[in-house]
């Protein structure tokens, strides 16, 4: 089991790590701090130049689309590998764009290279993989519960040569972003006397389609985390080509697991990055700090809190790179139980380095004075997203389970 990379990988990733902090990490704070100041859900001349700006620097560099591991296009990086360079890229939130590694585009842009035809390739992939335009994936709904995705009831009706989607969507990530030109959605194709989980398709739908109407952005403790935005889409009656409809009625559940597994484990990997530059800061504030005449690391229990917090990141980064191995052998049934436990694992350990950090920091660490209070946001959504924690669980222990008994559990 090999959870190493070669040579010129790792001076690749030395190439990113530096940007990160040399460019990324500076621009940062008066990136967001320009949310706000004009429209929120547009970008000011000056977000627009610091992202843009980073992006096209980081591109001229070769430093482009590294998510593409089963690709002709990327750079042949195994799933172990990328993953660190997810981990890198997570330290800040503008670090994935930068490297045109956000999601949800990674995971959509998988989708048009696996399963798109050569003309969706041509209008949504080519500009993806540029930068261009941003993407949305659709697929969780408020009137069921749609962490059992057989739930998934969107309207998608044969009409002549269209479908017509009929519903509700929320939690559409990226949705808001004015750059967001396509959505990737679910829907309900087949009836109840179809298989369970042959009921459901995939099809791509144009973002400016008539009869899209955008309700509004969905608040995480209160941030609506625009210009990017989880946004809450209603279709009426919405007309989209049927030649639009990915691989054919009935192949939704087929896609949705060659998409979300690796999106899983990017998201890991992203969570042990923000882990790591949380206990940066929690180290650098205990040793410039004092209290009660001693720095502030030794007071208290704080040498344990930061030898439990090293400890649980290295824990959570081996099974993350344990999780994506299993993904490089090309068994997605084999490697399923081990994403499910990094998807439980590594958000929550992140959730505590973070609160360990913002406690070091006292009142400045849930404020708009350091990062740690967005991160822990977000890393607390994160819990919800891709399949919350106790469904993970479940299929955790159901892997489990099946080497003691043949019963169907």
């Amino acid at each position: 089991m090999e959870f190493g990379m070669r040579e010129e990988t790792r001076a690749l990733l030395d190439r990113v790590a530096v940007m990160i902090r040399e460019e990324v990490m500076p621009l940062e704070a008066e990136y967001h701090a320009e949310i706000g100041k004009e429209d929120r859900w547009a970008y000011t001349e000056r977000q627009a130049e610091i992202l843009e700006g980073l992006k096209a620097k980081a591109k001229a560099a070769g430093l482009w689309n590294f998510w593409l591991t089963d690709s002709e296009r990327g750079f042949g990086l195994s799933t172990v590998e990328y993953a660190y360079f997810a981990e890198e890229m997570g330290r800040t939130p503008l670090g994935a764009e930068v490297f045109n590694c956000s999601a949800p585009d990674t995971g959509n842009m998988e989708v048009f290279e696996r399963y798109g035809t050569p003309a969706m390739k041509e209008r949504w992939l080519a500009p993806l993989l540029e930068g261009e335009i941003r993407s949305a994936y659709l697929m969780t709904e408020p009137e069921v519960a749609s962490s059992d995705a057989t739930n998934i009831a969107m309207s998608c009706v044969r009409d002549g040569d269209a479908y017509v989607l009929t519903g509700e969507k929320y939690w559409a990530s990226g949705a808001g972003d004015p750059r967001c030109a396509v959505y990737i959605v679910m829907v309900k194709t087949g009836g109840e006397d179809a298989p369970k989980h042959k009921r459901h398709s995939m099809i791509v739908v144009d973002a400016e389609t008539p009869g899209i109407e955008i309700l509004r952005p969905m608040m995480v403790f209160g941030h609506d985390d625009a210009p990017h935005g989880h946004m809450h889409i209603r279709f009426n009656n919405v007309r989209v080509p049927a030649e639009n409809l990915l691989l054919g009625e009935g192949r939704g559940f087929e896609i949705a697991q060659g998409r979300l597994g690796p999106g899983r484990i990017h998201h890991c990997m992203r969570s042990v990055g923000q882990a790591e530059a949380a206990l940066e800061l929690l180290c650098q504030r205990s040793l410039r700090k004092e209290a009660f005449g001693k720095l502030l690391a030794q007071l208290g229990a704080n040498f344990d809190i930061i030898a439990e917090c090293r400890m649980e990141i290295e824990m959570a980064r081996l099974l993350c790179l344990k999780a994506a191995w299993m993904m490089d052998q090309g068994d997605a049934r084999a490697a399923a139980p081990w994403i499910s436990q990094i998807k439980v694992v590594a958000p929550r350990m992140a959730l505590k380095v973070l609160d360990e950090a913002m406690q070091m920091h006292g009142g400045q660490g849930i404020s708009q004075d350091t990062p740690l209070a967005m991160a822990w946001t977000w890393q607390r959504a994160l819990r919800f997203a891709d399949g919350p924690d106790a469904v993970h669980r479940r299929q955790v222990a159901r892997a489990e389970l099946r080497k003691y008994t043949q019963e169907k559990i």
